[in-house]
């Protein structure tokens, strides 16, 4: 899940590449900072998903409202996260946003070079895998459990698909219009629909995807669930950048 608010360049109406979420900050903060906002942001992330999950199940019996309540608690955690920590990282919280901008800075767009990718990817995922086991912790589950949690089936993929590239769409498509100040609130929306219109939940992140795989409660993946589920949210990424790529193109003049 994730995204980003920070500044973007003026190029992002004239580059015919797709544009970065974030560019990352601007002013550029140490990287050290922004590895510790994507470290810190990410295990907050995913505490609210897992710890949100276990207080449902303790709460009711009813999967609906277990939904309800886990993706509403998402909703707003993610919108304050993106909020508090875009000024600072870009507020990915998730590899797949970062390796879009990674790829669109190699394209010549702006956005994280080859040694941010390196601090922030280990970052998030490191942060993913404390904030299952902080909520775990939390709730007095066991820190550390194997999640039995089974999600192999073809069309959970397909949906983890859907939810990436979608996710990937409106984060580089708001970079593209110049409406980075809305993502709080659209990419928060947004995932929390995408809890419901996917079968799958929407993960939409690698990084979460691993930590949910350390605790065997509401929101966990069976670890043999986790490559698969994975390569799906890669492949999400790179249709959402090719539907960023066709919709989102500059316009043309007849002297051009």
């Amino acid at each position: 899940m994730t995204a980003t608010e920070p500044a973007v360049s003026d190029a992002i109406a004239t580059d015919a590449s797709p544009q970065p979420a974030s560019g990352a900050a601007a002013p550029r903060t140490p990287l050290v900072a922004r590895a510790a906002a994507e470290l810190v942001g990410t295990a907050a992330l995913v505490a609210i998903v897992v710890g949100s999950g276990i207080q449902a199940t303790r709460l009711t019996d009813d999967v609906a409202l277990q939904l309800l309540a886990n993706s509403t608690a998402t909703v707003f955690g993610l919108g304050v996260l993106i909020a508090l920590l875009g000024p600072v990282s870009g507020a990915h919280f998730n590899p797949a946003v970062t390796l879009a901008e990674w790829w669109t800075a190699r394209r010549g767009g702006t956005g994280v070079d080859a040694r941010e990718l390196a601090a922030y990817v280990p970052a998030q995922v490191v942060g993913a895998i404390a904030g299952a086991v902080l909520a775990d912790a939390m709730f007095g589950e066991p820190l550390v459990k194997w999640s039995t949690h089974d999600r192999s089936a073809g069309n959970l993929l397909l949906g983890e698909v859907v939810a990436t590239a979608g996710l990937i769409l409106l984060i580089f498509g708001l970079a593209r219009t110049d409406r980075l100040r809305f993502a709080p609130v659209a990419v928060a929306s947004y995932i929390g629909a995408a809890y419901w219109f996917t079968s799958s939940t929407s993960f939409a992140n690698p990084a979460v995807t691993i930590g949910r795989a350390f605790t065997d409660t509401f929101a966990g993946i069976a670890p043999a669930s986790v490559p698969a589920f994975i390569g799906a949210q890669l492949i999400g990424a790179v249709v959402g950048l090719a539907l960023v790529a066709v919709i989102f193109v500059r316009g043309t003049t007849d002297t051009d």
